[in-house]
């Protein structure tokens, strides 16, 4: 126990999923909080340790591992996907039973997903739009939501859910549409052609940390930039910024031959996000507010480097 007085003592963070976005938010709450995260792994509790944060075994998977997280954190921030299969979301339901043991938690940040609207036929709203589901995937993400919502309002906790599109960053695993681009992936002709959302990772762990401070009870936030882009013309311009020949170029019906359904159904939603409680309430000003600055970023290194290290195009 701390003699200390409340003023003085860290707030204590508990993150559940601790990968990429976990470990940039760690990053900036480093020497302000105190930090810990849910793992399953031993090796992965060493690089957690690592980087200043306690490591906890568990799994969301088997509820009786997560008895000790009860009383535990101030706050939570909630990172980990639902299961594989099935419509409902027992991970968080297991998760909120252990929290709902002590009732220390005053918060609790859910990074969902902007699937959960489907498809929108391109059309351009703020978060007051009904959620319409149309993958068993999205499902789980909307019973997530649901139990959270109603966790806060039981518990009195502050809830946050921010819905998130596609997340990139150079140095993310896989966050960057070079790969695909590599692999010579089609896209669809702009008369079939879908918008798409974005956001740098960098700018959604900073909306992370702006939601575990200043966060309104279970309110619903796009975590997306300013971006106005359709999925072709962003493969496009990633090609373009890396030197690459841009993908080719295919009609609805022959994708539907060629490609496999896991890539068909992000082709076949629409969405134009507004992100004004982002900006407004969160108070987040974003470091790339569009695609074209956050891609441009590795492309402008080699211009700052001399003739002598200058390392070709990836």
């Amino acid at each position: 126990m701390s003699f200390l007085p409340a003023r003085f003592q860290r707030p204590r963070l508990l993150i559940i999923g601790c990968g990429d976005i976990g470990m940039r938010v760690v990053k900036l709450l480093r020497g302000h909080w105190r930090l810990m995260a849910l793992t399953t792994s031993v090796e992965r509790a060493a690089a957690l340790r690592g980087a200043g944060v306690l490591p906890l075994l568990g799994d969301l998977d088997a509820p009786h591992t997560l008895a000790r997280l009860a009383g535990l954190a101030d706050a939570v921030l909630h990172l980990a996907p639902p299961p594989p299969q099935g419509d409902t979301d027992a991970r968080t339901a297991h998760l909120l039973q252990a929290l709902a043991r002590k009732g220390r938690v005053r918060r609790i940040v859910y990074a969902s997903t902007t699937g959960v609207y489907g498809d929108c036929g391109g059309a351009r709203f703020d978060e007051t739009r009904a959620t319409r589901p149309a993958t068993d995937r999205a499902r789980r993400r909307v019973d997530a939501e649901a139990r959270l919502r109603w966790h806060g309002r039981a518990h009195g906790v502050v809830v946050s859910i921010l819905r998130i599109p596609g997340i990139y960053a150079d140095d993310r695993p896989g966050g960057h549409p070079r790969e695909r681009l590599t692999r010579g992936t089609p896209v669809l002709v702009t008369a079939d052609d879908v918008h798409t959302n974005h956001i740098h990772a960098d700018d959604l762990a900073r909306a992370c940390v702006a939601a575990l401070v200043r966060g309104r009870p279970q309110r619903v936030v796009h975590a997306s930039d300013d971006s106005d882009i359709r999925m072709g013309d962003y493969f496009d311009l990633a090609a373009d910024l890396c030197g690459l020949p841009r993908p080719p170029r295919i009609t609805r019906e022959q994708a539907q031959a060629q490609l496999p359904a896991s890539l068909l159904s992000f082709m076949g939603e629409s969405r134009r996000l507004m992100n004004g409680r982002l900006k407004r309430e969160l108070r987040v000003r974003l470091r790339y507010p569009t695609v074209a600055s956050g891609l441009a970023i590795k492309s402008r290194a080699p211009a700052a480097a001399s003739s002598s290290d200058r390392s070709p195009a990836p």
